[in-house]
């Protein structure tokens, strides 16, 4: 196998978010995130499960293995049972997340999605974040709105969580003491200088920043060969 591609290296820092989380719903949003859960099924953590975001849960090639009805997909939810991986629009330092509007909320600049689950999700179930662009655009010192709740407005949230934020420059997380953003890893090529940068706040930065876990010759073969042998990833990461 060749040497991985920026690309690969985020399908594999998505797919790690899911590490140890046992028998749980996995909810991807976007093409990167389902590459890395269904990576993570056939890999780490087969007790996953993988739905088509409606009534089934689906294996790793879409193909049913069982039936999802909506009140127990909410039963999982509200249960603290399903971690979802979302996008966000804007993310701040706590990680409130953003998928409204840009600008004030009662004259806004540009509209988004809206709140949507936002909210009940960051409440309910543990959620993590995936930006494809990592710019001061959507790392941002304050959110214009609150969707996806952060630490600082989450006291007595009980499933409350945000495990990790992977950007196409890292890894981020909040293991800091007053639960702020912070780098756990760096992609190769990427400096912390270069993430310092791109973004909007400033960034609990440590000393020594490891790089991004290389995929191993398995999981490039099943990335490349079965998951997405048209290679749509590096669509929404160039190399």
């Amino acid at each position: 196998m060749t040497g991985a591609t920026r690309a690969e290296y985020c399908v594999i820092a998505c797919a790690e978010a899911w590490r140890g989380d046992g028998e749980v719903l996995a909810s991807p949003m976007g093409l990167i995130p389902s590459l890395g859960a269904r990576l993570a099924r056939l890999t780490f953590a087969p007790d996953l499960l993988l739905t088509d975001g409606e009534a089934l849960l689906v294996r790793p090639d879409g193909t049913t293995e069982g039936w999802l009805p909506y009140r127990q997909h909410l039963a999982l939810v509200t249960g603290g049972r399903r971690h979802v991986m979302m996008g966000a629009s804007q993310i701040d330092r706590f990680g409130n997340q953003n998928i409204s509007c840009i600008g004030d909320w009662e004259r806004p600049r540009r509209q988004l999605l809206g709140v949507r689950g936002a909210p009940v999700n960051t409440l309910n179930n543990p959620t993590s974040y995936w930006v494809p662009r990592h710019s001061r655009r959507v790392f941002v010192e304050r959110v214009d709105m609150v969707c996806g709740v952060g630490y600082d407005h989450a006291a007595g949230a009980r499933h409350h969580r945000i495990p990790r934020v992977v950007s196409d420059l890292g890894v981020f997380d909040f293991a800091t003491a007053d639960h702020s953003m912070r780098p756990a890893s760096l992609h190769p090529g990427v400096t912390r200088e270069q993430v310092r940068e791109a973004t909007g706040f400033e960034l609990a930065v440590p000393d020594e920043v490891p790089p991004t876990r290389e995929p191993t010759a398995e999981e490039l073969r099943l990335i490349r060969e079965v998951l997405d042998p048209a290679g749509t990833r590096t669509r929404e990461v160039a190399s």
